[in-house]
């Protein structure tokens, strides 16, 4: 790759701006970047920002002009359109109209940008797909539900949809500037429009949402393997984890690909270490397909909210250790459908409303659950509404009055789901896992005749001779409607370092709080005193519904960062995450200290006993 120049685009919000990065002779990477969180989905949990990556073939420096040969990869949505589209007329000929756009992944915020782009170059082509092409085409003239802050698009001109060359198998795409561009179809449930772009003279790999990650790096590529870790991985368990199967199946062919350097549309692109990426992905979607339970989540989700909704609850049951199996009904086959639904363990079903009525793959799907689903496994309804959700109400009406018993309270979102809402549907994802489980082992004790091996296994009594200092964790995260907040009990804490001051706690997987707990975020850690700690205990050991004020009724104070205190405590230390290390069924999280404070100089410590290491 050449080396990469920079070249900076300011627009009137100073947050956005594109670089433009030279990555070979006839290649341009154009990369917006936002260092604040765009959306509120669970994917964009960490908010460290997002850059959006396309690409741009253009003329090679000894190629005669030919303008059949510039080729745009994979273009951002309509957020960037002020800054990209200047980029992207810098990069191109003067009086320029002809124009190729490979689509993979298709929505409404990707769509708007094209419809941009049409009205300023004439002679557009749009390379797409199957599923993709007809998604584009739906989505083309449709208005989505109009907030009071939305500009009433229907004001707007009608953009004629530019001709599509549909893509039904792998394609090769030679170029004017002698690259060559291997076109793969890559549909899931989530994005069945997908298509992936191999560059093959220089191995590059265009891999759209395969393998992305939300952090905002204006480099080319990461510095080192670690640097993103956390950040694909959540990404990774956010949005690909439901559809394990589908992306083992992509990473076989794909590696079957010369590859060189993968780049994502959103992160740095992976150099040296892509290999190991790959072997991430595989060992990830190997535990997952691991367990003993799966759900089965049908959706349509027509401006993407309603699959935010659905990617919030299948990480929830994902964290119990759960696997999801996601299909998207508007491009599933009815015996995958089928199957699906008979080998399920629960069932969640979800929709957007659209003039009314819920989607007629819905329906069927719908059709088919009530018709071979089984009554005896729980399920759950889901979805998005502009003004009535008349679909949602109909999902549910059917459902319950066919016999199927609800694991949750139905979910209905106006619009879009706030950052809290995403928090509290995930922790409804947790609660419906944990009761598939508790359910589980009830069955697995009267099988087994009530004997718990734990009892008798030396090992595990061992185990659980080892104490620690009971704690309350306590956290708080934005400010105010978006606010989120979160505590437990913790006594699996040890003091791990001297310079810097730093603890390690460790919090099973499932724990809603964890989704607050990642690198750089603040905490609180509040020191139990020994014979004054029942009522702490009491209050933060008991089962909080979804969304709940954890500290209701708790008297609090706060830490200089706002972190809540309780002063019942023995003492407290505010810390901040440094790293995450995934050990079996929970995450181990190391902290540096940054302040504190012995709120009883007389009290002691108070430690928890435990007769087992089989549980707390």
């Amino acid at each position: 790759m050449l080396n990469s120049t920079l070249n900076l685009k300011n627009t009137e919000d100073d947050q956005l701006r594109v670089v433009i990065i030279p990555i070979e002779n006839g290649i341009l990477s154009i990369r917006g970047l936002s260092p604040k969180r765009l959306r509120f989905e669970l994917e964009y949990g960490l908010e460290r920002g997002t850059t959006d990556n396309s690409f741009l073939f253009t003329e090679s420096d000894n190629s005669k002009s030919n303008l059949n040969s510039y080729v745009l990869v994979h273009p951002p949505g309509a957020i960037y359109a002020k800054v990209f589209i200047q980029a992207l007329g810098d990069a191109l000929p003067n009086n320029f109209n002809k124009l190729k756009i490979i689509v993979g992944h298709v929505n409404p915020n990707r769509i708007d940008m094209i419809r941009q782009l049409a009205q300023i170059y004439s002679k557009i082509e749009l390379i797409s797909s199957n599923p993709g092409a007809k998604l584009i085409r739906e989505l083309w003239d449709q208005k989505r539900p109009i907030t009071d802050k939305d500009i009433d698009i229907s004001k707007n001109q009608r953009i004629a949809l530019p001709p599509i060359q549909i893509i039904r198998q792998e394609t090769k795409l030679s170029l004017n500037n002698s690259h060559t561009l291997h076109l793969i179809p890559a549909p899931t449930a989530k994005w069945p429009g997908g298509l992936i772009a191999f560059e093959e003279s220089q191995g590059l790999l265009m891999s759209d949402k395969l393998f992305a990650a939300h952090c905002c790096i204006s480099d080319w590529s990461e510095a080192y393997r670690i640097s993103t870790e956390e950040e694909r991985r959540h990404f990774y368990d956010c949005l690909m984890a439901p559809m394990a199967d589908q992306i083992n199946a992509l990473l076989e062919r794909l590696y079957e690909l010369d590859i060189q350097t993968i780049a994502p549309v959103h992160g740095p692109a992976i150099e040296a270490s892509w290999r190991s990426l790959f072997n991430d992905y595989r060992r990830w979607g190997e535990e997952k397909q691991q367990s003993k339970l799966n759900v089965a989540l049908l959706f349509a989700s027509a401006y993407g909210n309603t699959a935010s909704i659905a990617d919030a609850l299948s990480t929830g049951v994902s964290l119990t250790g759960i696997r999801v199996k996601s299909l998207n009904c508007e491009f599933s086959k009815a015996d995958e459908l089928l199957e699906t639904i008979k080998d399920a363990d629960a069932y969640l079903i979800g929709s957007p409303t659209l003039g009314g009525h819920a989607p007629t793959p819905i329906v069927s799907a719908l059709g088919t659950l009530l018709s071979e689903g089984d009554r005896n496994k729980p399920v759950g309804v889901f979805g998005s509404y502009g003004w009535s959700g008349e679909a949602i109400d109909l999902l549910e009406n059917k459902l319950r009055n066919g016999g199927f018993k609800f694991g949750f309270k139905t979910i209905k979102i106006k619009f879009s789901p706030s950052s809290s809402k995403i928090k509290t549907i995930q922790e409804i994802g947790v609660c419906f896992g944990r009761e598939l489980l508790q359910k589980k082992k009830q069955q697995q004790r009267r099988s087994a005749g009530g004997l718990n091996e734990s009892r008798s296994n030396p090992e595990i009594l061992a185990l659980g001779r080892i104490i620690g200092s009971l704690c309350i964790l306590t956290i708080r995260k934005g400010k105010n409607h978006e606010c989120m907040s979160g505590a437990m009990v913790a006594s699996w804490v040890s003091q791990a370092s001297f310079s810097p001051p730093g603890l390690t706690i460790a919090i099973a997987k499932d724990r809603a709080v964890g989704a607050l707990l990642n690198r750089h975020d603040h905490f609180t850690l509040n020191i139990l005193a020994a014979g004054r700690h029942n009522n702490l205990m009491k209050q933060f050991l008991q089962p909080f519904p979804p969304g709940a004020d954890r500290f209701k009724g708790v008297k609090t104070e706060s830490s200089p960062t706002g972190q809540p205190i309780l002063p019942e405590s023995l003492a407290w230390l505010e810390a901040c995450v440094q790293q995450r290390m995934e050990c079996g069924d929970h995450w181990l999280i190391y902290a540096e200290v940054s302040c504190g404070g012995v709120l009883d100089q007389e009290g002691t410590t108070a430690v928890h006993h435990r007769r087992t290491g089989a549980n707390y």
